[in-house]
């Protein structure tokens, strides 16, 4: 069984403690006054490598399961956390959505019907939706009516697949089956006197029920219920929230460390050496309109070259870097950084040379060499000409080909590096894209160097071809493709 350690966000003890960062990639031994995600973050030995096939390496959706008390401030959790993933496909499924319809003899007692018992649910069906909503189906959720205790007196509401689903319920980690759908369970814990002030108030005003009705249901079913059935739970919570709501630092760290696993790729996973950018809609936008084969050769390398100048700056920061302190011209010392002098480019020819001129946009005069490579049927590789600096054993090099296929050329150029004395350690291969195959080859013959690229694709087809793809990437850059 997995140790789950669990600690608690409060802003008053975060303010002017450790970095983001560092709470976001603690150890598991480790213990922080605010945030701790054990078990979050997969270990490389768990992770198995994945496949080449579309349907092996469809993208799960990041699941997160928010429980809590009846009105701890579940749902405004969600919501917070929904608005603040704006450029973000996010759906919002409610356990509440898969209450059981009472029967008539149930309705003639409903006032003992227990809707805080596991019982209460239809487990079966939220099972199924999720199930779904994770192999990127679509599907109909109920709504329950609270006043006539039926699931089919509203239309259903239509979920589509997304990149974020939140699950939100108050026993929505009773069930292991269920708990094991999440890629993060958060806990809202609020004072109980502050949730039957609120149950109150939202069962007065929403349900149409009176406040004596209420308090009734509150000590005969809610109370024993969250003692027995809810609190228990809190022991699988990943992260507890004090406050819900009102505690807006434990939002923003959650929101955080989401958009930090939605940029991850399951290969980044296995391979800390290589980098996927971080996606939007945007970038997403920029890779429609370039593998478009409709797209004229005009705007195909207008939005390369994008796309390019994006990957050569994420590149760059993989530089090392040294302080500098500069005076402003208000007389003011800034504390910054001086960029890596000891810097070159190589391009595979020819499509590696259409990174050139981003790479001399962001550094100016750069030297940069040429490796011509011939392929020799699908797996050989021939190397036919190489004109390298003459002290490159000496510098960083950024190694420029736009696609990594099969990963055959990219191992015969690193390999020349290497022989030429380059460190592996100095390498950075910066793409556009890259098939899972070809990050295997060159992730594990060369564990040192760093791998930068735009996507990861579904893999390659009979051909060796890269699939989606973006075709013959050279021709359709240089224009000399058969239209």
């Amino acid at each position: 069984m997995s140790r789950v350690l669990l600690l608690i966000l409060d802003p008053d003890q975060l303010m002017g403690s450790k970095p983001v960062e560092d709470l976001i990639e603690a150890s598991s031994g480790v213990h922080f006054s605010g945030f701790h995600l054990d078990g979050l973050i997969s270990s490389t030995s768990e992770v198995e490598q994945p496949t080449t096939s579309a349907e092996d390496v469809h993208k799960q959706p990041f699941v997160i399961g928010v429980a809590g008390g009846a009105a701890s401030g579940k749902t405004t959790v969600c919501d917070m956390i929904i608005e603040q993933l704006h450029d973000q496909r996010v759906v919002l499924v409610n356990q509440d959505s898969f209450y059981y319809n009472l029967t008539p003899e149930e309705l003639t007692r409903v006032q003992e019907y227990n809707f805080d018992h596991p019982d209460a649910f239809d487990t079966e069906q939220l099972l199924c939706a999720m199930e779904k909503l994770k192999h990127g189906q679509a599907v109909d959720i109920p709504k329950y009516d609270f006043k006539s205790y039926k699931n089919d007196i509203f239309p259903r509401r239509r979920v589509n697949p997304s990149d974020v689903i939140i699950l939100e319920g108050i026993l929505i980690f009773h069930d292991p089956r269920v708990r094991d759908l999440m890629s993060m369970k958060i806990f809202v814990d609020t004072d109980a006197d502050v949730r039957l002030a609120r149950r109150i108030r939202r069962d007065t005003a929403e349900k149409g029920r009176d406040i004596g009705m209420v308090l009734d249901q509150y000590s005969k079913f809610v109370k024993p219920a969250f003692d027995d059935f809810i609190l228990p739970t809190k022991k699988y919570a990943d992260i507890i929230i004090p406050r819900g709501g009102d505690n807006p630092v434990a939002i923003d760290l959650i929101v955080q460390h989401i958009r930090t696993k939605l940029g991850q790729h399951d290969l980044c996973k296995i391979y800390p050496n290589l980098y996927v950018i971080h996606s939007t809609f945007q970038i997403r936008g920029m890779h429609t309109l370039i593998r478009d084969s409709q797209t004229t050769k005009h705007d195909f390398v207008f939005y390369a070259d994008r796309l390019i100048r994006l990957v050569v700056e994420h590149g760059l920061g993989h530089l090392p870097f040294t302080e500098k302190q500069v005076i402003t011209p208000t007389g003011s010392v800034y504390t910054g950084v001086d960029f890596c002098k000891r810097l070159c480019g190589v391009s595979v020819i020819r499509s590696g040379e259409s990174m050139e001129n981003a790479l001399r946009a962001c550094c100016k005069g750069i030297k940069i060499g040429k490796i011509l490579i011939h392929r020799e049927g699908d797996n050989g590789q021939q190397l036919i000409y190489e004109k390298l600096p003459q002290d490159i054993l000496n510098r960083h090099v950024l190694l420029l080909d736009p696609i990594l296929g099969t990963g055959n050329s990219a191992v015969q150029a690193i390999s020349l590096l290497l022989r030429k004395g380059v460190p592996e350690s100095n390498i950075i291969f910066l793409n556009l894209i890259s098939a899972p195959k070809g990050v295997h080859v060159v992730c594990k013959r060369f564990p040192k160097i760093k791998i930068v690229t735009s996507e990861i694709e579904v893999g390659l087809n009979e051909d060796f071809r890269v699939i989606p793809g973006m075709g013959e990437f050279g021709d359709r850059y240089f224009g000399t493709d058969d239209d």
